[in-house]
């Protein structure tokens, strides 16, 4: 759609307001006048901030829309601290820092032709998009009697030093990791580390490029891997780090060069951190492998179930004082990073728990894989989401069951999660039992029933 306001004629399509973060293809249904739009009904939210951080990822149309957020911001009478090019977690760390809002221009892994935009109200309190769209569109905004002021800050350094202080290098031995950036922001990031670090980093598509050459930018999806997966094995590394374009998710592979689930990975790393918080709470998404609960109690901790979405997780780990948390696609949040998720920290940890495992990865991943049996998470296109939902509970009434997020069911040998997509017509099943048979059996069964006609 247009809008009109006092001099743009400004693109916004109401889609590209999602659940979470507004995304949308440039310049099709967002705009540098969208951009200005959204940032003036942001600073009209927040009212009288004592300035605003605004940074961009890699994306070619990044400048643009960074410049026109700019100066919405600067015409509602607001300072503006511009960060420049930076990942996701960088960003977090800036509004964290200086205690200050923030926008970020970044279509997370959407292919290229997109952005967005993520809004910080005060970490870990983000905007949600579904929420402040109406006002975007509602009103109109004057412009103040004295423009804002733009400076700069270049936050490499600081971030840096903060990531090096939450991981410290003499909790590392020296060990070979690959790490895949995607072409994203986080590229220049383990760059500057891997000259602090007791650990051979090698860096695989790590020069930032929006036009993101190399793979897709969905890292949870298999052939978005298979260069690392690929490289780990011609190095014999001892791990495979991921991430995608912005930064905020971070996947691990195995010195095999085999995937490592995102919910085992939460497993491992929610053990790491604990060793420095025991007795703390654990916040897991619900579509994650019983391995999380069972290895945090184990490891003296209190595991917490959750409804996946970062909007959700940050504020329940802030509540429960969580000294972490994570997703099955990747995102992992920490206590000491404002409860917010960093790729670069999801890394750095999950370094520090193999420097004391004495052992490959792949022999702890072994166990794992002996005792869960995944199904990953299956997308099914449905007519009538609501319908089939409706199937489900029915069918599987005799089950224990929870709707914080869908539809879960727990059996004594196998559970399942159902789960809407937020943007598409779609039904996300994950499946887990005691045995491969048994998982396969009912991951078919599901199947079955959400596909029925």
């Amino acid at each position: 759609m247009t809008q009109h306001d006092s001099e743009h004629v400004v693109t916004l399509d109401p889609s590209t307001f999602r659940a979470y973060d507004i995304r949308g293809i440039v310049p099709d249904q967002l705009d540098a006048g969208g951009a200005e739009q959204i940032a003036r009904a942001f600073a009209a939210r927040l009212g009288r901030p004592d300035a605003v951080i605004l940074g961009r990822d890699v994306r070619l149309s990044g400048p643009e829309l960074h410049s026109a957020a700019a100066e919405g911001l600067r015409r509602s009478g607001i300072d503006v601290i511009d960060i420049g090019q930076v990942a996701t977690d960088e960003f977090y760390f800036a509004c964290g820092a200086r205690r200050l809002p923030g926008m970020l221009v970044t279509a997370s892994h959407n292919p290229p032709e997109y952005n967005g935009f993520k809004l910080v109200e005060d970490l870990p309190r983000l905007t949600v998009a579904s929420e402040f769209k109406d006002s975007v569109f509602d009103h109109t905004y004057e412009d103040a009697a004295e423009h804002g002021e733009l400076s700069t800050w270049d936050v490499g350094a600081e971030f840096d030093r903060h990531m090096l202080e939450l991981v410290p290098p003499e909790r590392l031995r020296p060990l070979r990791v690959v790490v895949d950036a995607s072409n994203g922001a986080l590229g220049p990031v383990w760059a500057r580390l891997a000259e602090a670090l007791p650990v051979e980093v090698d860096l695989l598509f790590c020069d930032p490029d929006g036009t993101f050459p190399n793979h897709g930018n969905d890292i949870v999806q298999p052939a978005n891997q298979e260069p690392l997966r690929r490289r780990v094995r011609e190095l014999g590394a001892d791990l495979g780090l991921i991430f995608d374009p912005d930064g905020d998710r971070c996947l691990v592979v195995d010195d095999r060069g085999d995937s490592v689930p995102g919910d085992f990975a939460t497993a491992l790393l929610a053990v790491t951190r604990l060793r420095h918080a025991p007795g703390s709470a654990v916040v897991y998404d619900i579509r994650c492998s019983e391995a999380v609960p069972d290895l945090v109690t184990a490891a003296g901790g209190k595991p917490f179930v959750w409804r996946p979405g970062h909007v959700y997780i940050k504020p329940k780990m802030q509540e429960l004082d969580a000294v972490f948390g994570g997703e099955l696609s990747g995102h992992m949040y920490f206590k000491e990073f404002w409860f917010s998720d960093s790729g670069t920290l999801a890394g750095l940890t999950m370094l520090e728990y193999l420097s004391q495992l004495g052992h490959p990865l792949s022999q702890e991943l072994a166990a794992l894989r002996g005792r869960y049996f995944l199904s990953g998470e299956i997308n099914s296109k449905v007519d009538d989401v609501d319908a089939v939902l409706e199937r489900i509970r029915a069918r599987y009434a005799d089950g224990r069951h929870s709707e914080l997020s869908g539809i879960a069911v727990w059996f004594d040998d196998w559970k399942f999660v159902v789960r809407p997509s937020d943007n598409e017509p779609l039904l996300r099943l994950t499946v887990e039992a005691d045995s491969q048979q048994l998982m396969e059996e009912k991951r078919d069964e599901l199947l079955g029933v959400i596909t029925a006609k």
